[in-house]
């Protein structure tokens, strides 16, 4: 059960939050100036603290200060409560690095959103994810169950994408973050010959194109549909309030997609000193787990070329050696389609 810390001179309104609080399931504790507030939060670490601005002996903003310098207690989210409206008070709380802004009269709910959203944004910066892809996926879902970014703008065009329809181009500037809510996409750059390679495959649930957007750069690649799919689009702008408003979430994203960038670095080594027969056997054993989550077999619904561009060979050497691994019963061929049925085998081939 989460504690919530309530900070506030005035004695009706903090034990009413208090009350309000503890109806909906939180500990609630209480301290009548921002003196004792430290004190409480120092010993009792709550999970996110409710303050008032205008108190006797410290002010909320005093508050604030000081437990951020405390490093036992400066990561607690922090909502502040107050009968002040001014911009430039309510800028200046948020500037200090305050998580969130009440004013008097609030409504029930009001409070109970506010504490609510503010302990699921401290769950995911508390929470390890994987380092790869999967964690930055599921980094994204969470931020968005928080409410974060509804917050930002109520609601997301869901559309429609056809097979081999392009998504968006290198060298163009983005305008959406992409979040598959279905269906298969290839990210791909073009040599200066017109070949193409393919930079990166993703299905439902992955976001795509945030690196353009974060580092405000053209694309690097072009991505297009590989089957049907339904796709989200998250405005440019939207997304880097998301990021860049909100330092600790922006910290946690940043960490994660610098452990995506060492994840293609290794797969750029492996296209450039690994054997073809262990370049496509690590290509298979990828998508496998990219396209159906490493659960059990199912067929790979992408083209020959498609994973030839994948691996960075020619269709005819990707065919013979799906062929030796057919014979060596590292994968099943059924109906043209690949069924990667050996993919701890196929990851740790010899040669």
């Amino acid at each position: 059960m989460a504690s919530v810390l309530v900070i506030d001179d005035n004695a009706d309104i903090r034990d009413n939050t208090a009350e309000i609080l503890e109806l909906a399931g939180y500990t609630s504790l209480i301290a009548e100036n921002g003196k004792k507030g430290i004190e409480i939060a120092v010993k009792e670490k709550p999970d996110i603290i409710v303050c008032d601005i205008m108190m006797p002996e410290l002010d909320g903003y005093s508050v604030l200060h000081l437990l951020q310098k405390n490093p036992e207690t400066r990561k607690i989210p922090f909502i502040f409560l107050t009968a002040k409206t001014e911009r430039s008070d309510m800028r200046k709380g948020m500037e200090m690095g305050a998580d969130d802004y009440i004013t008097k009269p609030f409504e029930e709910i009001e409070l109970l959103n506010a504490v609510e959203t503010r302990l699921k944004k401290q769950g995911i910066i508390d929470q390890n994810y994987a380092q790869d892809v999967s964690g930055i996926t599921q980094f994204m879902k969470d931020i968005s169950d928080t409410g974060l970014i509804e917050e930002l703008t109520n609601q997301y065009d869901v559309l429609p994408h056809n097979k081999k329809q392009v998504l968006y181009q290198e060298g163009k500037r983005p305008r959406f973050l992409y979040y598959i809510v279905k269906g298969k996409v290839k990210g791909f750059r073009t040599h200066e010959d017109g070949k193409e390679y393919i930079t990166d495959l993703f299905s439902d649930g992955d976001f795509i194109g945030y690196a353009s957007i974060i580092e405000d750069k053209n694309y690097e690649d072009s991505a297009i549909i590989l089957e049907d799919a339904e796709i989200l689009q998250i405005p440019r702008e939207d997304f880097q309030k998301l990021i860049f408003n909100n330092i600790s979430v922006a910290s946690k994203f940043i960490h994660l997609i610098t452990q995506n960038v060492k994840e293609k670095e290794e797969r750029l080594l492996n296209l450039a000193y690994s054997s073809l027969r262990k370049r496509i056997a690590r290509a298979l054993v990828t998508i496998h787990n990219k396209f159906n989550g490493g659960g059990p077999s199912k067929r790979i619904e992408i083209s020959r070329e498609d994973i030839a561009q994948y691996v960075g060979t020619a269709t005819e050497s990707l065919i013979r050696t799906l062929s030796d691994f057919k014979s060596e019963q590292l994968i099943e061929i059924k109906e043209g389609k690949i069924i990667v049925s050996q993919p701890d085998q196929l990851s740790n081939l010899l040669y």
